[in-house]
């Protein structure tokens, strides 16, 4: 896979560290999208997650293949409420509407993308390398 989006479409659950305080804190996502060349993430604003986000924006990814390759995505994130963004969100991925039976005019919903951001390939077997993004 050539950039970190294909890796994460190719395994699609990850792990994303956000900061509470002066503690890390790590859970798993699902969903990731490439729109309007950003990488996005999605959440719900009632979350701790997403609450951490807000107040500290860096974040990193952790995504693991099949073949003992992994991803990390270290960067910043904004929050995107707009409703074409969230839309799209719910075309690419119509399990959300489980979650979110409103889809993209559900209130609590809400996406992220990347503003700055370092993507990274590792292998047991070879050296680290610098992906693109999208």
């Amino acid at each position: 896979m050539s950039t970190a989006y294909e890796f994460l479409k190719a395994n699609p659950v990850f792990h994303l560290a956000t900061v509470d305080g002066d503690a890390a804190r790590v859970r798993p996502f699902g969903f990731a999208m490439a729109y309007n060349d950003k990488l996005y993430i999605c959440t719900n604003k009632t979350k701790d997650v997403f609450k951490q986000m807000l107040k500290n924006p860096e974040v990193e990814i952790s995504d693991m293949g099949p073949d003992g390759t992994w991803l990390r995505i270290r960067g910043k994130v904004t929050a995107d409420d707009s409703y074409d963004v969230k839309a799209q969100a719910f075309r690419e991925a119509p399990m959300l509407l489980q979650m979110y039976p409103k889809g993209a005019d559900d209130e609590t919903y809400v996406t992220l993308y990347f503003t700055e951001a370092i993507a990274t390939l590792y292998s047991f077997t070879g050296a680290p390398q610098t992906i693109p993004l999208l």
